[in-house]
């Protein structure tokens, strides 16, 4: 199955690198339950206000299982030895932008990666510390 990503996150602003306006704070609560996991997202920006998200999907591989915010999305998700890829492919406006996820954790499962490899974000690295 691969590794349990369960948990609650704060994103370590100094050490991860966005493409966008770097927020004023990240926090991303996981569930997983194998087959499925379900990760809240919640974005702070630099006046204060707030965006949510919910993504969900099935981490067996199973095509066209996400959903965002209760809509599909085309992509699956895989594992690839301890890491888990999320591949995505959302319409935005009049485009289509292709995520591909990567997902890590450091030795200690204190520290979540998620890296941006070949996609519409190629080179965004969020590092996310544990807060639960």
């Amino acid at each position: 199955m691969g590794v349990d990503f369960t948990g609650s996150w704060q994103a370590n602003l100094r050490k991860s690198r966005f493409l966008g306006p770097l927020p004023k704070a990240l926090l991303v609560k996981i569930e997983q339950s194998h087959p499925a996991l379900r990760e809240e997202l919640v974005v702070t920006r630099q006046d204060g206000s707030e965006d949510r998200a919910v993504f969900t999907c099935w981490i067996n591989g199973e095509q066209n299982r996400n959903l965002l915010n209760g809509s599909a999305v085309r992509g699956n998700a895989t594992w690839e030895g301890e890491e888990l890829v999320i591949e995505s492919w959302v319409q935005v406006g009049a485009r289509e932008m292709h995520f591909r996820d990567c997902w890590s954790l450091s030795s200690d499962r204190q520290i979540l990666t998620m890296e941006h490899r070949n996609d519409d974000l190629a080179g965004q690295v969020t590092i996310l510390d544990r807060v639960e």
